[in-house]
């Protein structure tokens, strides 16, 4: 039987032995949709996947999703817990890192209960992901397991330069350790201080923003010294790199450093492409982020006179490049930059991806094995296996037949607890 409480925040522990009957099992490794399986679980860990139905009689709880579709929990590679963007009239005058943190709170909460039960979160004001992510594995709130980047490095007048857009004398020049940085020196105080925040990895903005106070969108923002030395501090440190990118020279830069994963990446040429194929390095593209804003472009008053024509230019090109780049075989890892859009929305990236020419099963893999991959975290998150976390979802129907059913995820289980 499924609980009516799945989603009450109410959870029940698996310590003792749990037979699932799944009716469907898609495992994020194969492209296969298996039938009538049984999976297996023990405290937090999957101990076996068997075809066929064993019988219930042998455990002590058992979970009947014989007419469901199981797969493991969803991981969205690109989110920013803590705000939504709203418009010039909706949005608040200051927001304060403290009800920063309590929203974080709240996206975290709606963002796995639409199943996602893993997000790297890249970039914040600080150390918010940081703390949630902390009191998240204690068990004080519930949400996803984060890995975050803590507060987002630029350089000086770049996106993610929080004095973007403020009078001279309203602020005091940023440090390093603010995020904000100017030569090889400047990076490593920068990457060292994240290291001592308690950050998982390094998020950094390579090119020119949509959203920021800046007139650029995509222009090189980071010397080539510059990423190197990121690249070179991160690994230092067992760090994975981020690269929010709109432009082609700020990403070859990046790729060529050594970067993991590139962000957006709305402008990408094929010296690009090839580059990435070359050197592994993932493409998190966020279609979802580019058609919000593309749409709300089109609005007076939505957007600041110096974002709007940046939001028109780049929101339409991103599904494009995303298209170009899968036919190419770029690595593709999932990604949403919910934030932009709202929290919870997520599932409508497998949805563009699909109608942007890649397969349901490859866009699941994407948000599954794939994103297990550049997290490092293959061996114990991404598919559902012997040995592996217990974080699975469910939902009615195939949606290998129509994915947009992923928008109506029924059971939510992580580290073996059902939610």
């Amino acid at each position: 039987m499924i609980f009516s409480c799945f989603f009450s925040l109410m959870h029940f522990n698996v310590d003792a032995k749990t037979l699932i009957h799944a009716g469907k099992l898609i495992d994020g490794k194969s492209d296969q949709v298996y039938s009538r399986m049984s999976i297996v679980i023990e405290g937090n860990l999957i101990e076996d996947v068997r075809e066929g139905f064993l019988s219930a009689n042998d455990y002590e709880k058992y979970i009947d999703l014989s007419n469901h579709t199981v797969m493991p929990g969803l991981m969205d590679m690109h989110v920013h817990f803590g705000g939504e963007y709203q418009s010039k009239a909706e949005a608040p005058l200051k927001v304060e890192r403290e009800m920063e943190a309590i929203l974080a709170t709240q996206h975290a909460v709606v963002t796995f209960k639409s199943g996602f039960t893993t997000v790297r979160q890249v970039g914040d004001s600080g150390l918010v992901a940081i703390s949630l992510r902390d009191a998240i594995n204690a068990g004080k709130v519930v949400g996803p397991r984060i890995f975050a980047a803590g507060k987002t490095i630029a350089t000086t007048g770049g996106h993610a330069d929080p004095t973007n857009g403020k009078a001279l004398y309203d602020y005091s020049y940023p440090v390093p350790e603010q995020g904000v940085v100017n030569g090889p020196y400047e990076v490593y105080a920068a990457v060292r201080q994240r290291y001592k925040d308690g950050a998982d990895g390094i998020k950094i903005t390579v090119t020119g923003g949509v959203l920021s106070q800046a007139k650029s969108g995509d222009n090189p923002q980071f010397t080539q010294e510059e990423v190197d030395a990121v690249v070179s501090a991160a690994k230092d440190y067992g760090m994975w790199v981020a690269v929010h990118a709109h432009g082609a020279e700020g990403m070859k830069r990046a790729i060529k450093a050594g970067v993991d994963s590139i962000e957006h990446g709305t402008f990408m040429d094929d010296e690009a492409m090839d580059l990435m194929i070359e050197n592994g390095t993932y493409y998190v593209p966020t279609i979802s982020a580019g058609e919000f804003v593309a749409e709300k472009a089109k609005i007076d008053n939505f957007f600041p006179e110096i974002v709007r024509p940046k939001a028109a230019s780049v929101g339409p090109q991103i599904s494009g490049t995303f298209k170009k780049a899968y036919e190419r075989g770029v690595k593709i890892a999932f990604g949403t930059d919910a934030g932009v859009q709202k929290h919870g929305t997520n599932w409508r990236e497998f949805v563009y991806m699909v109608e942007n020419g890649m397969s349901e099963m490859k866009a699941i893999q994407s948000a599954t094995m794939e994103t297990a991959k550049l997290l490092r975290v293959e061996d114990k998150l991404g598919s559902i296996e012997a040995g592996k976390f217990a974080d699975l979802i469910a939902v009615k129907g195939n949606p290998i037949e129509d994915i947009s059913i992923l928008e109506n995820v029924e059971v939510v289980i992580k580290d073996g607890l059902v939610y």
